[in-house]
């Protein structure tokens, strides 16, 4: 498949697109895509959006913190799906599950998530899905050092118990199998965009 891949000098694209081209897509401009992928920053995603859509080019969405009724706008409007998930990492989507299916039987949580220190926006959009997943509105807790990757634990407590549940990410290539799975299944999503990983799982 042809990819345009925005972010592709950044830190999740100079770990994900080798993997992109090592498993057959190839990486052109916008004009000859067939998909974009996005990793950039909350502020383009939208110029991003209006620039893909408007040639009926599908986005897979990696970015956090953009506006994502916008986009979901714009891509109705083109006809065109979009998908987004705050979260590649297969590892964390089944976090977010397991976190969700605790706070049915433990309500008082807190969330923990730890980012390196270039992480533009706090809470992360991981963190944010856990806890509308978990229905609770359970305390976020932010931190951003360099060093970090990506990680995050859920607190869950009751009379006498903690549970804990946690994911880390070492390295931003746990993101690419997720990618992969999203770029084969974008383009029969339906107009507008689908959110979260879980969906395509």
């Amino acid at each position: 498949m042809k990819v345009v891949f925005f972010g592709r000098d950044g830190k999740v694209g100079r770990a994900v697109a080798p993997r992109l081209e090592a498993a057959g897509h190839e990486l052109v401009e916008l004009e000859d895509a067939e998909v974009a992928v996005d990793f950039t920053r909350p502020d383009a995603v939208e110029g991003t959006a209006e620039a893909c859509l408007a040639l009926g080019t599908p986005m897979v969405i990696g970015t956090t913190g953009f506006d994502r009724g916008r986009v979901d706008a714009l891509a109705r409007a083109a006809g065109v799906p979009a998908f987004h998930a705050p979260n590649f990492a297969v590892g964390a989507v089944l976090m977010m599950r397991f976190a969700a299916e605790a706070a049915a039987q433990l309500s008082r949580a807190e969330i923990v998530e730890l980012h390196n220190e270039a992480k533009v926006d706090a809470p992360s959009g991981t963190a944010l899905a856990t806890a509308a997943a978990m229905g609770t509105s359970p305390v976020i807790h932010s931190v951003r050092l360099p060093g970090l990757v990506a990680h995050q634990e859920v607190l869950l407590a009751g009379e006498g118990e903690l549970l804990t549940i946690r994911h880390d990410t070492f390295s931003r290539e746990a993101f690419a199998p997720g990618v992969l799975l999203a770029l084969e299944r974008v383009r029969s999503l339906p107009p507008g965009l689908t959110v979260g990983l879980d969906a395509l799982l």
